[in-house]
């Protein structure tokens, strides 16, 4: 079975780069400063956060409460009611691939995470999560390049960072 890495950043098209500042903020990610980066973080987040509607923000954050009291079910019921009134919104699917992920649900998961991404091709977190599910899942060079491709948006991300260098030191100890 193979994965393939969704491509990064194939259309500009999508709603998340439709505002005017992610373009900039995402160059800001790039930067060596922890003061300009760690701000874009922030702002990138809290842009893909915000649906335009809030109700649906009501259902994120109950799907994101959920999550942080480990109550997989309710996240997932409170996300999915947030996708069924809002199916464009990119971070309703990176949340309840999060839910599917910890309820160890990898297949809705993935399934959430390629939804995610088609919306919003630049969601490092989408591809990290990928990355995650990957590695958890045995497929260990998919993995590298889902983590490669999140680094590649957001290079502070110590998680990510450490993932790779993981895989980097596993690959380089394999017979090719």
């Amino acid at each position: 079975m193979a994965f393939a890495c969704p491509a990064v950043a194939q259309t500009a098209g999508t709603a998340e780069m439709a505002r005017p500042d992610i373009p900039s903020l995402l160059q800001e990610l790039k930067s060596n400063d922890p003061s300009i980066w760690r701000k874009a973080q922030a702002d990138i987040l809290r842009e893909w956060s915000s649906s335009g509607s809030s109700s649906m923000d009501l259902l994120l954050e109950r799907g994101r409460k959920a999550l942080e009291h480990d109550n997989t079910d309710a996240a997932i019921d409170h996300l999915t009611a947030l996708i069924d009134h809002a199916p464009d919104f990119a971070e309703g699917y990176n949340m309840r691939a999060m839910a599917y992920y910890e309820a160890g649900l990898f297949g809705p998961a993935l399934a959430d995470l390629g939804h995610a991404l088609q919306l919003n091709p630049h969601q490092f977190g989408a591809l990290a999560g990928l990355g995650m599910i990957l590695e958890d899942s045995g497929f260990d060079k998919p993995a590298l390049a889902a983590y490669k491709a999140s680094a590649a948006i957001d290079p502070h991300q110590p998680s990510v960072n450490k993932a790779i260098a993981r895989l980097t030191r596993k690959a380089e100890g394999e017979e090719i």
